[in-house]
């Protein structure tokens, strides 16, 4: 028969299996890049991720099974492969439309767990379809390679090595060459292109199903010209930047006054820098307090850390106030620090070592007299860097007088919310804990030193800057950094220790930041979710 001739070789069901096991994973890889601009990366998402994709792959294994027994004819798997590839070719033509539609019909209808039913659901309408073809690819050719009882472990053993092969590099591909090189879209327009390639190959040889090969070919060329896009913000039209790292999702937008770096597209901005030199009204301002309180007016130099550099902000304010002080930085995702020198106008002399923050402390053994930690990014937290473990580090590297900085960017309310738990972790480790809301945002400033004169301290050096000369190439001669300090000093609250830890060990820290995400949410949509209520669709059509 016809259908034989490419398949008399079992080399080909081997690449087959081989390709099938690259593209599951590259799909997998594809949609957490895919969500994480809009749901974050953190454990929770993958956790969905995985969950629905071994759903998708489960049933797929069973259906597969069963349709080869019933139909062993490999026509029915390959035409399969086809359509699962152009569904992967059309997810970045309509993946996003899909996430935001159903994250905006979620916000009026779900009033917890905004995130994990809209990733969950996303999740499923996306990506398990694709995948259950998928999965039918491995019982489907069990069935056309086992000939007989006395090879069928031989054969079976060697499509799992295929498959499992294909997983492996399946895995590292999208990671270290597609999505840094050419992003998220075209590298699922590259994994689809290639089970289009061989399930063509199959049909080219049997001389079967012209017209399913042309119109598939036609659908993965419009999904080419409409999909290649990189842009999650579609409805932005005058960004600065927009594209992707290892690590996020990036986007710079300018106005007239402000350059913001975000990391998600849902949930905030991550970093702004004034194009006038000055305070920004946003947490560095608050942050600024720490070197009053290691006692900057009375040292010729201070050494400062930033763990988590970001755009560079918080050292450039720095660098504007003080001349004294010499700033390191650490920051994970070197795409941010080459941004931060282009747009954010951080400055040469500021070193920042690109690495993780709780590594870098591990490998060296310097002392500093403030080392800010900000490396909390919109929705995600890293458990790594809001332990005791951690934060008993930090305490190690500071100077006898030295101050932590803590930047907690979501003001969690009620009986053990994420600043509670992070608050009486840090209380384990330091003598003196003090925190300040920063007015108008949702940032939370927490300062920590083992120095019992932390506050003296504080208030003695605003004086100092004040009455002397370190104010005096300062915008505005400093006098607004003076009345913010002010403004900090009154807003200081004595943090009162709890019951509640984080340890290596445990840190919950994705659910403890779920919460805040649904509290956000419900603070952010109740007007129009009363409007939605009580006048349904057209009076929130008519209100917006």
């Amino acid at each position: 028969m016809k259908e034989k001739t490419i398949l008399s070789n079992k080399y080909y069901l081997y690449l087959t299996e081989f390709f099938a096991g690259m593209s599951v994973m590259a799909v997998e890889l594809g949609a957490s890049r895919l969500l994480a601009p809009y749901f974050s990366s953190s454990q929770i998402v993958w956790t969905i991720i995985i969950g629905t994709i071994m759903i998708a792959m489960a049933l797929g294994n069973i259906y597969g099974g069963r349709s080869a027994d019933k139909n062993p004819n490999p026509d029915v798997l390959y035409r399969r492969i086809i359509i699962a590839a152009i569904w992967i070719a059309a997810i970045p033509v309509l993946g996003k439309y899909i996430i935001l539609g159903i994250s905006a019909l979620l916000i009026f209808s779900v009033s917890s767990n905004f995130l994990i039913w809209a990733a969950f659901i996303a999740c499923m309408v996306i990506f398990v379809f694709p995948l259950f073809l998928l999965g039918t690819v491995t019982p489907s050719l069990a069935k056309y390679t086992v000939q007989s009882l006395e090879d069928s472990g031989k054969i079976v053993g060697t499509l799992g090595a295929s498959n499992t092969i294909g997983s492996i590099i399946g895995t590292f591909m999208p990671t270290f060459v597609t999505i840094p090189a050419v992003g998220t879209s075209v590298t699922f327009l590259i994994f689809s292109g290639i089970l289009l390639v061989l399930a063509c190959l199959y049909f080219i040889n049997t001389k079967a199903r012209k017209k399913t090969m042309a119109v598939a070919a036609a659908l993965f060329v419009g999904c080419c010209v409409l999909g290649a896009s990189d842009s999650f913000a579609f409805w932005e039209k005058d960004l600065t930047y927009e594209g992707e790292s290892v690590y996020n999702y990036l986007q710079v937008k300018e106005t007239p006054s402000q350059i913001m770096l975000s990391t998600n597209v849902l949930f905030g901005v991550q970093s702004i820098l004034n194009k006038e030199p000055g305070m920004t009204g946003m947490y560095y301002d608050y942050a600024m307090a720490a070197p009053f309180m290691a006692g900057i007016a009375d040292r010729e130099n201070l050494d400062m850390l930033i763990l988590g550099m970001g755009s560079g902000t918080y050292a450039t304010q720095c660098e504007q106030y003080f001349d004294n002080t010499a700033i390191e930085g650490v920051e994970i995702d070197e795409k941010i620090t080459d941004l931060s020198r282009e747009y954010f106008k951080l400055p040469e002399d500021v070193a920042v070592t690109t690495y993780d923050g709780r590594a870098y402390l591990n490998a060296v053994d310097k002392k500093y007299d403030v080392i800010m930690v900000d490396a909390y990014q919109d929705i995600t937290i890293p458990f790594q860097m809001s332990s005791v473990e951690f934060f008993t580090m930090v305490r190690d590297h500071l100077n006898e007088d030295g101050v932590m900085v803590v930047n907690m960017n979501m003001r969690g309310t009620g009986e053990g919310n994420i600043n509670q738990y992070l608050a009486d972790t840090i209380s384990n480790v330091f003598d003196n804990v003090y925190t300040a809301d920063v007015r108008g945002t949702t940032n939370r400033e927490l300062f920590a030193s083992q120095s019992d004169q932390m506050l003296d301290t504080f208030a003695s050096n605003i004086n100092t800057y004040e009455t002397g000369n370190m104010a005096a190439n300062a915008p505005t001669g400093g006098q607004d950094l003076v009345t913010m300090m002010q403004t900090v000093s009154g807003d200081m609250v004595e943090y009162v220790p709890g019951k509640y830890l984080m340890t290596d060990d445990k840190a919950p820290v994705e659910l403890l930041g779920m919460q805040v995400i649904d509290e956000l949410i419900k603070d952010e949509v109740g007007y129009y979710k009363d409007i939605y209520e009580k006048e349904g669709v057209q009076g929130l059509l008519d209100q917006i």
